[in-house]
Parts: C-alpha cells; sequence; structure tokens
C-alpha cells in the first residue's frame, strides 16, 4: 500500500512533484495547457505542451464542443471517463459546470448502457475486482489499491444493475458512477473513495458465452458459500478502512435487504437502492403536498414492485406518517403493493418473501393494477417495476377520474424501463398529474401550460448521506438519519419549482443540497449519540470548507 503517494494536498513545493511526462500522465496532478510559465519552467514541461497558457474556462469550453460532436451518448460516456482518467480536476469541473446536461451521460441512463457494453469499453483500472477466487485472500487484494485512505466505498456483486438484471463484472459502471457523483455533488475527494465488484459469477448465459466479457465465466455463487465470502469481505473492508462508509448498490432482491439488516449495526453500511431511493421519494412526496393543499397523512400509495427498493420507499414512508402521530398498524396499512403475481395480501403471507410481509393486508386477491386501483384507490401510484408502459393511458386515466391531482411516479431505470412517460403522464390526466421520474424527462406542454417533470434521482440523496456520515463519524446509519436526509432535501425545493410542477429542486444546486442534507444528517447522528466527530462550530460553513473542489491547485507562485 502506497502511503507516500503525492497529491496536490500532500506535496510540500514543486519540487516533491514528479517532472515531465509524469505529471502529465498523473490524472491527480495533470493540468494540461493549464500548466503556467512558471511552472512549465519548474517541472520540466516546455516544448511537451503547446506554448499557449490556457485557462481552465478555456479547457471545459473545449471539452463541451468535443462533448457535444459526439454521436451518440454512448461515445459522450467513453469521452468523459477518458477525462477523468487524464485530468481529474478538468473532468470534475466539467461535470459541475454542467451538471444538468452530464448527470444522464455519467449515471442513469447512459451508465446502464455503459455497463452492458463494459467489456467492450473497458479502459483500464478505476476500481477493485474481487472474485470468488480471491476466498482467503481479500485482505491482500485490498493492498493493491492506490489510495490509503478511502473513506466511501461503493460496492456491487452485479445482480440486479438498474432494471437491466444480472450484468455481473460489467456493473463495475454503477459503484464508478456513483462515486463520481460522490466527489461532484458532495465534494468527497476522489482520492477517498473506491468502487469495488464482487465478482461471484453470473447466471447471464449471454455474457458467459461473450468471448470479451471480463468476469468469472461461472455460475452466480450462492448460499453459505456466497454469505462466507460476503462476510471476510466486509470483515476487510472495516478493517482496513476504520473511518469507511460502505454502500451497497444493486444487490439482488434475495440478498439486499438481507445483508442491511445483517450488517448495519455492525459497520458504518447503507443500501442505496433501499434507503436512498426512499428519501428520494419520500421527499418528492413531501413536496406534492403543497401542490395538493393536503398532508401526508392523507395519502394512499400503491406501489407496482415489491422489491427492495418498493419496500424501502413503503418503510420509509411509514416512518414519516409514525413521526407525524399515525399509529404504525394504521401507517403500514396505507401502503399497498404489488408484485409480479399480484397485489399482497394476508392470503398469500405464506409464499411471500420475509421483507414483504408487513404490507400483507386483508383483502381479496387481485391480479391486475387497474383493479386494484378502482378497489384501493389510491392517490399516488409509485412504479418500481422495471415493467415499460406498465401505466398504461387506461391506469393513469383511472388515477385522473379518483384524484384531482394524481401524484404519478415512474421511477424505474434507464428510460427504457419506465413506467410511463412524463408526456403520457400528464395528457392522460389532462395535465393534472403531479410526476416524478427515475430518469430524466424534457418538459411537456398541455392545455397551453409547460410542465417540468422532476427526477427522482438518487443523486440528490447519498451523496450527502455519505457526506454527513463523514462530517459527523457516524458508527452507524440510523433510519431517522434517512428521514432527515428526505426532509431536508424536501425542503429545498420552491414556490418557483412548484409553479413548474417540479417537486424536486433543480440538480444545477447540488452541492447546496448535499451541504443541506450533510447538516441534517450530522445533526441527527449527535442527538442520537453515534457521531463520534466533535460538532462542528460553524456546521454548513464547516461542510463547505471541507469539499473538494475542482479548482487547479498552484504549484509554482
Amino acid at each position: 500500500m502506497n502511503s507516500n503517494k503525492i497529491t496536490p494536498q500532500t506535496a510540500r513545493d514543486f519540487s516533491d512533484l514528479p517532472r515531465g511526462v509524469q505529471i502529465l500522465e498523473n490524472l491527480e496532478l495533470n493540468k494540461g495547457s493549464a500548466f503556467t510559465k512558471r511552472e512549465r519552467d519548474a517541472l520540466g514541461l516546455h516544448g511537451l505542451l503547446p506554448p499557449h497558457v490556457s485557462t481552465q474556462d478555456e479547457q471545459v469550453e473545449r471539452v463541451m464542443r468535443n462533448f457535444k460532436i459526439k454521436a451518440t451518448d454512448l461515445e459522450r460516456y467513453i469521452f468523459m471517463i477518458s477525462l477523468q482518467q487524464r485530468n481529474q480536476h478538468l473532468f470534475y469541473r466539467v461535470v459541475l459546470d454542467n451538471i444538468e446536461e452530464m448527470l444522464p451521460i455519467l449515471y442513469t441512463p447512459t451508465v446502464g448502457k455503459a455497463c452492458q457494453e463494459f467489456g467492450n469499453i473497458y479502459r483500464g483500472a478505476q476500481g477493485l475486482y474481487i472474485s470468488a477466487n480471491d476466498k482467503g485472500r481479500i485482505s491482500d487484494v485490498l493492498d493493491n489499491w492506490r489510495y490509503p485512505n478511502a473513506k466511501v466505498i461503493v460496492v456491487t456483486d452485479g445482480e440486479r444493475i438498474l432494471g437491466l438484471g444480472d450484468l455481473g463484472a460489467n456493473g463495475m459502471g454503477i459503484p464508478i458512477g456513483k462515486l463520481i457523483l460522490y466527489s461532484a455533488c458532495a465534494g468527497i475527494p476522489p482520492s477517498d473513495t473506491l468502487p469495488i465488484m464482487l465478482d461471484v459469477g453470473t447466471n447471464n448465459e449471454s455474457l458467459i458465452n461473450d468471448e470479451l466479457y471480463l468476469g468469472l465465466k461461472q455460475p452466480r455463487m450462492r448460499g453459505e458459500e456466497y454469505d462466507l465470502f460476503i462476510d471476510e469481505f466486509i470483515q476487510a473492508i472495516s478493517q482496513r478502512y476504520t473511518e469507511a462508509v460502505i454502500q451497497f448498490e444493486d444487490f439482488g432482491k434475495s440478498n439486499a435487504f438481507r445483508l442491511l439488516n445483517k450488517y448495519r449495526d455492525q459497520v458504518c453500511t447503507f443500501n442505496d437502492d433501499i434507503q436512498g431511493t426512499a428519501a428520494v421519494v419520500l421527499a418528492g412526496i413531501q413536496a406534492a403536498q403543497i401542490l395538493k393543499k393536503s398532508s401526508i397523512t392523507s395519502e394512499k400509495f400503491l406501489f407496482l414492485g415489491a422489491g427492495g427498493a418498493g419496500v424501502g420507499i413503503a418503510n420509509l414512508i411509514v416512518s414519516a406518517l409514525v413521526q407525524d402521530g399515525m399509529p404504525e398498524a394504521e401507517a403500514r396499512e396505507r401502503c399497498w403493493l404489488m408484485d409480479s403475481k399480484g397485489l399482497i395480501v394476508r392470503s398469500r403471507i405464506n409464499d411471500l418473501d420475509e421483507f414483504k410481509r408487513p404490507y400483507a393486508h386483508e383483502h381479496p386477491p387481485i391480479g391486475d393494477l387497474h383493479t386494484a386501483i378502482e378497489q384501493i384507490r389510491p392517490t399516488s401510484l409509485i412504479g418500481v417495476s422495471v415493467q415499460h408502459g406498465s401505466f398504461t393511458p387506461e391506469i393513469l386515466q383511472k388515477m385522473a377520474e379518483i384524484n384531482q391531482c394524481p401524484l404519478i411516479m415512474a421511477l424505474s431505470n434507464p428510460t427504457s424501463m419506465s413506467e410511463c412517460t412524463a408526456k403520457e403522464a400528464y395528457k392522460h390526466t389532462g395535465g393534472r398529474a403531479i410526476f416524478a421520474s427515475g430518469s430524466p424527462f424534457a418538459p411537456v406542454t398541455i392545455h397551453g401550460k409547460t410542465f417540468v417533470p422532476g427526477q427522482g434521482n438518487n443523486a440528490y440523496i447519498f451523496p450527502g448521506v455519505g457526506l454527513g456520515i463523514l462530517v459527523s463519524g457516524a458508527r452507524h446509519v440510523s433510519d431517522e438519519m434517512v428521514l432527515a436526509a428526505a426532509t431536508a432535501l424536501g425542503d429545498q425545493v420552491t414556490q418557483d419549482d412548484l409553479n413548474l410542477g417540479r417537486i424536486y429542486p433543480p440538480l444545477t444546486n447540488i452541492r447546496k443540497i448535499s451541504v443541506a442534507i450533510a447538516a441534517a444528517v450530522t445533526e441527527v447522528a449527535h442527538e442520537q449519540g453515534i457521531a463520534t466527530l466533535a460538532m462542528p462550530d460553524n456546521l454548513k460553513q464547516h461542510i463547505q470548507d471541507n469539499m473538494f473542489s475542482p479548482d487547479y491547485p498552484i504549484y509554482v507562485k
């Protein structure tokens, strides 16, 4: 493990830095054509760069010109990842200055296509691959990571990548993308982040038969062998990186809840698909109440999809209702879930996964969504089904028939899996729907009014939660911390946003949003006695002052 690595933060003066081609090949230190004349003199760069000294703004303009002429979003993704591997500061400056344009490329929906093509577009190491072949030596594998102080770790086993299913080792694109957002949105230094792919095999036959697939070509590890592997991984990580938060990402439903419940009180960990998604959805629900001139206590929710995301959202809604004074049993009865076999009801209790059972209510079985809406009469319809087009015109019309302002949340990712489009939601409800989606949609004009759809993007939540964990030194991630994050996000929605029909704030404010969430999470961690670091005098200012900046360091004055 190289603990003497030179970074802009550790270099005492230019004599500590590599010179010539070496500094140009160092993604953390490279400034490209922006090295000043003094720096070029001191660092042996004359002749290795064009004579013009560029400003970072000029470099951003050059990047964006090239970005815009790429023919496809996948090409834009490859272009940006290549920039990240050459010039880290410029990459994050471009991302922050163009956040609404960059997020759909570096995150959902394009990251899904990038994962599908990962073996074909692989450019080089960006994280750690820990495979089933590494059983018994995971700690040794961790020694090979280039940074000694990882504080935010995102890990997947590739079994449920977005709505695309089992992508095996190709799922590495997800931890890479998530950690880009940690640095861009919450200012976590990139050197403090670690993407990890746990390659335990794949059941995707097309990958196993693909000669260019880079992962293990064997069936997925299951049962006790899998559990022992994960346990060795968690122990190795917690011993190596004692201050780190571990974010579980895109695990299959059979493991997601189980692993979260097993480890959440042992190490500092959370599952973004379960808790992050829940927080961003709850924030949107709370903002929608202003448009409805109503209260969350008067809502009734029907979910299409009862996996980790659906049940996680329902659990957090129940927590919010209980916090507002509603008995827990009554709060659970406000949440109705449908899975592939129909409405989750008491008569199915013995055939249900344990995490679904609290939502098995007394009701005759229902097999289709339209009938469920007719009988349950929900005020909000939440889609986490990965079933494209499942919110049909008839479904949307029925929601509008029984509600003046139905809340329609088509959250499945990527866009190709969305339950409906924004245009469909507004068109088939006569412009009365309050709409949000998992992937971005363009504004829609209906009856002379333009609506700006909200995107229930987890990028609003998990970077700020992770930042709050680091600021507080929290030992664990409590449900109250997640609830506080949701409330903090909802508080960022302005009347101007609501006037556009948007129930989330613009992503251009993402660093301000992350600071607010981090502060709320920190305060709860202290209130609950699980913080290990002292509360700063000026919390929000302290957070802002310690965020990673994409501005270039000055090596020679």
